[in-house]
């Protein structure tokens, strides 16, 4: 058994400094772009976007395929994965004063990650390299409780397959099903030419 120290809460932390868009000159630059949003204040149009992306994750939570961001930005979705061996149920460990690990029972040790990818997108667009997602508390919150709901449901991601191959074999998938749909509607059986 490995020994286990209760962390040190008054440590120092490092805190990442956040950016955000939602800004004074967004909100000017919106209102010069589209005219029935000119009256609007700023804070009309921050609640405008918060109900978007609420929307947006509820919808990504409900589909089991997720969703195709607008402008072909990219996808995001839910993805089962191996539950990690090295996670440390903290509570337990500081009780019992000895290392243990976290036993997801909820989940038949697996977990539920967001991805969100640009690989595959119609339209390839300058910088996608760069392009990065993360979620932020509700809907990471709201994954954790759904996920335990209803694991079953979701995508499962290979650890060592690339989330490319994942939307080639899908396109596959829906190529050859409209090509035997389509096989299917001339079919006579009567017909012996």
């Amino acid at each position: 058994m490995i020994s286990y120290k209760k962390p040190d809460l008054k440590a120092p932390r490092f805190r990442q400094k956040r950016h955000t868009i939602l800004n004074s000159t967004f909100y000017d630059k919106v209102r010069n772009e589209k005219e029935e949003l000119k009256n609007l204040s700023d804070k009309e149009i921050k609640n405008i976007v918060k109900t978007f992306n609420i929307n947006l994750w509820k919808t990504v939570i409900e589909k089991r395929d997720g969703v195709e961001l607008l402008e072909q930005l990219g996808y995001l979705f839910i993805g089962t994965c191996k539950f990690s061996k090295n996670v440390v149920n903290v509570d337990e460990s500081i009780k019992n004063g000895v290392r243990l690990r976290h036993q997801n029972w909820q989940s038949d040790q697996h977990l539920a990650k967001i991805f969100y990818t640009n690989f595959e997108t119609k339209y390839g667009f300058k910088f996608h390299n760069l392009w990065g997602f993360e979620g932020f508390r509700d809907f990471k919150r709201s994954v954790s409780k759904e996920y335990s709901k209803e694991w079953k449901k979701y995508v499962v991601v290979d650890n060592l397959v690339r989330i490319s191959r994942l939307f080639r074999r899908h396109i596959f998938k829906d190529v050859s099903l409209r090509k035997t749909n389509m096989l299917l509607e001339t079919y006579d059986e009567f017909d012996m030419t």
